[in-house]
């Protein structure tokens, strides 16, 4: 089977959307296309974002290729499928600007993995893949029975419903996934060093991942239908993959990862490789002796997940943090003397004073730790917070998580220029 897989060229205004908004590398398509050509099948990957695509120019790569099946992504990469935005807009415009060239499409991503039912319906498909996708995919192409295949749903006129859902959102096993190799002009293209602040970039940057999962449950955290369970990637073939990229002029890595746990032989591996990177993970999760290895093996770059700067805060967030606000300081001052950009990262909780946070940001950038402003919670789909206040994600999930957040918080992320618009108003822009 001829499958092409498509990420499209993502446009953000007017969206709650939290993530960067720079091209980074698909890296669900690019495992996705390894495991196809493996199985005997023939693919081809057009990045919309990264390649700098109109919608004409994707239609005319596909339409080129004639595919039998393309796979859409929902979501601008791994990196950011657990702060999707909660929008199809884009989606619903690449489909449908390519229904008629693309043959069978099939959309992938956390909206098909949280609410199945609604992203059938919203994108006009009529298969959507729950949960990681690759190994699905190869399903997929091998023509297997749709009804059969876990994590797949699909419109059934035989259900009652009209649709059938087998499953629930697979993981996939990852360990064993192929080291990537990408295009030498799309490394190119790759100036991006996602949350590098260090300096600014003489060669180009790239995404990896070490691990999938985090073994944390935090309340806030919509992992629950995708990338849930913690799984370490093969070693070997994680640094083949770097040192492919290191070839091709790489000179900054960042790690996908939920959750970027200490392992001392991966960073042992990387002190002597001449690359950089940046990761986001828990400090109180690091000993001293190891947080002194991550900066000897390049990092220069660490997102810490704080949250709260009270334990009662931490206890709400579900964190299961045992260390308290002066020993997660210790750590964050401690990472800072051996990497160059160290965040706090908190969250706005109604069990903070503000007066207090303020000082305790300024204790810290006083030593030079960067602590955000905290920012809102937005309830995700597939999040404990959502089910806290919802319940179940429905039909509506998306709509209602972004009209409690546009009903509660008058202030909003730094990254968002202008207040974001309404669900239905930036999804109607698309079928207009």
């Amino acid at each position: 089977m001829k499958v092409c897989l498509v990420n499209p060229p993502w446009t953000f205004d007017g969206s709650i959307y939290f993530g960067c908004r720079e091209p980074h590398l698909p890296l669900e398509l690019g495992y996705a296309k390894a495991l196809l050509e493996r199985a005997g099948h023939e693919a081809v990957l057009v990045d919309g974002h990264l390649e700098g695509l109109s919608l004409a120019e994707v239609r005319d790569r596909i339409a080129a290729f004639a595919p039998d099946m393309t796979a859409v992504t929902t979501a601008p990469t791994y990196l950011f499928w657990r702060c999707a935005p909660p929008e199809l807009r884009v989606p619903q415009e690449l489909i449908e600007s390519v229904r008629d060239v693309a043959g069978d499409i099939v959309a992938v991503g956390p909206h098909a993995s949280t609410t199945p039912r609604a992203a059938l319906k919203k994108l006009g498909l009529d298969t959507v893949v729950m949960g990681e996708c690759e190994e699905t995919l190869v399903r997929l192409a091998n023509r297997e029975d749709r009804r059969a295949i876990p994590g797949v749903a699909i419109r059934d006129p035989a259900m009652e419903s009209g649709f059938k859902v087998t499953g629930g959102p697979q993981a996939a096993r990852f360990t064993d996934l192929p080291a990537l190799r990408w295009p030498d002009d799309w490394v190119r293209r790759h100036r991006h060093h996602h949350h590098r602040f260090d300096g600014e970039p003489t060669g180009p940057g790239a995404e990896v991942e070490a691990s999938r999962g985090c073994p944390f449950s935090c309340s806030f955290c919509a992992k629950e239908n995708f990338r849930d369970k913690y799984r370490r990637r093969d070693l070997a073939v994680l640094l083949e993959e770097i040192d492919g990229l290191i070839a091709q002029g790489v000179e900054y890595l960042y790690f996908v990862d939920e959750i970027f746990l200490p392992d001392r032989a991966l960073l042992e591996a990387l002190v002597d490789r001449p690359v950089k990177f940046g990761i986001q993970t828990r400090l109180d999760l690091w000993k001293f002796d190891m947080i002194d290895l991550l900066g000897r093996a390049g990092c220069v770059s660490i997102e810490a997940g704080v949250e709260s700067i009270t334990p009662e805060g931490r206890a709400l967030l579900d964190k299961n943090c045992k260390l308290g606000t002066d020993e997660l300081t210790e750590r964050l001052v401690a990472a800072k003397k051996v990497v160059p950009f160290v965040q706090a990262n908190l969250i706005e909780l109604p069990t903070d004073d503000d007066a207090e946070i303020a000082a305790w940001r300024e204790v810290v950038r006083e030593r030079g730790v960067w602590a955000n402003d905290p920012v809102p919670l937005f309830p995700y789909p597939g999040s404990p917070d959502y089910r806290k206040l919802f319940g179940l994600p429905d039909d509506q999930a998306w709509e209602r998580a972004m009209d409690y957040y546009l009903t509660h918080y008058v202030d909003f992320s730094d990254i968002q220029e202008d207040k974001p618009l309404p669900l239905a108003a930036l999804e109607r822009r698309a079928a207009e």
